[in-house]
């Protein structure tokens, strides 16, 4: 696995995200739609031009977003300002606005689906991978009270209203809490789509962040055939349902799927192959288990498992100093985390290649995806491959 070059230093050394791989800038804009709940809200990651003195994006959007960690993932609200201190001027290795680099043939789209307790820039590394790749990325940001805190604009002038993040509330059985968030979160995955199957078709969508990108721009260089969905936990079980819910997407990677919420009901219902990317400590054997119910009805759907990782492994927090990390969720995985990034891109590339049907050469990892038992991959001590 050749590593990735080293975050750029602007990042003021508390966090080193690392630039995109492939042959192509990445920019990126955050884009709101709607004045509603119902609306959406999504970071845009795309191939981009060329722009000399380019801003980069911080990677905490705003100070509300860290009260919103610090409850999610700490349950501690007071820590809020001591991780604004930490990681609030973090920035992420993307053109902000960048000027977007047309394609007449068309880009692939991926939506992105957030864990729990997450939000829409957590995943601004293998989200800028896989743009520099020739992909057009849009990360979610749920409104179904699993983020960390999000927000949405309403019609008055300048108002936002808030969504924080809901713990399961008491009395009720968290399967049946998180079995409707799972319905509501996949259907955001289907009007994202529609979005853009909207903006390719000429309709002129707003975006009430008034940034300065304009969304028609992606009108003619958006290849709407190859359509892939893809989430981290949460997020991962998210693009799994997403796939029951909507045949125009192609596939689904699923980073360390929490499969808990999914009801049986809807395992043969599963019509596309799914690529599950998990890591070594967080996967239990029911869980396994459910993922194995897929590969079996399904001969394409591959399960993958990064050895020396941990579930915050395959997030941007994989890249903070090894202490602060240590500090916000205990243990971390002994694989360098640009090697579990270039293994986890280099896999999702390969499936993503094979069954969107995509041109380009992203196949190194063909053994990887034709299975080996449950053996070590060829080539990486770090996977093993279970069929």
């Amino acid at each position: 696995v050749s590593l990735p070059r080293p975050g750029c230093g602007s990042m003021g050394g508390m966090l080193a995200l690392p630039p995109g791989q492939g042959p192509h800038q990445v920019g990126c804009t955050d884009v709101m739609v709607g004045h509603t709940q119902q609306g959406l809200f999504l970071r845009l990651f795309y191939p981009c031009l060329p722009r000399a003195g380019a801003a980069e994006p911080l990677w905490v959007p705003r100070s509300e977003y860290c009260g919103g960690l610090a409850d999610a993932a700490l349950g501690r609200r007071w820590c809020s300002a001591l991780l604004s201190i930490a990681i609030g001027s973090c920035k992420v290795p993307v053109s902000w606005n960048g000027p977007f680099k047309p394609r007449s043939s068309g880009y692939p789209l991926i939506i992105f689906s957030h864990g729990l307790g997450a939000f829409r820039t957590l995943y601004s590394s293998i989200c800028t991978e896989l743009a520099s790749r020739g992909f057009v990325v849009a990360a979610l940001e749920h409104r179904d009270h699993s983020a960390a805190t999000t927000y949405f604009c309403t019609a008055d002038a300048g108002t936002e209203e808030w969504i924080p993040f809901q713990r399961v509330p008491q009395g009720q059985k968290e399967f049946y809490f998180r079995n409707k968030q799972v319905h509501r979160r996949a259907q955001e995955c289907v009007r994202a789509l529609r979005l853009f199957q909207g903006i390719a078709g000429g309709r002129s969508v707003p975006n009430i962040l008034q940034q300065d990108w304009d969304l028609s721009v992606l009108k003619d260089s958006l290849d709407l055939t190859k359509v892939a969905v893809m989430g981290h936990s949460f997020g991962g079980v998210t693009a799994v349902l997403a796939l029951v819910k909507e045949p125009s997407f192609g596939c689904a990677v699923a980073l360390d799927a929490w499969m808990f919420p999914l009801e049986n009901v809807l395992y043969p219902e599963v019509p596309k192959p799914v690529l599950f990317i998990n890591t070594e400590k967080f996967q239990t054997v029911e869980s396994v288990a459910k993922m194995k119910r897929l590969s079996s009805r399904n001969s394409q759907t591959r399960i993958v498992t990064v050895l020396g990782t941990v579930h915050e492994d395959q997030t941007d927090f994989a890249f903070l100093p090894g202490k602060l990390f240590s500090c916000i969720f205990g243990r971390r995985g002994t694989l360098d985390p640009h090697k579990a990034l270039a293994i986890t891109s280099r896999a999702a590339l390969a499936f993503l290649q094979r069954h969107l049907k995509l041109q380009e050469e992203f196949g190194q990892w063909d053994e990887l995806l034709e299975g080996v038992g449950d053996s070590v991959v060829p080539d990486s001590p770090f996977c093993r491959s279970r069929l």
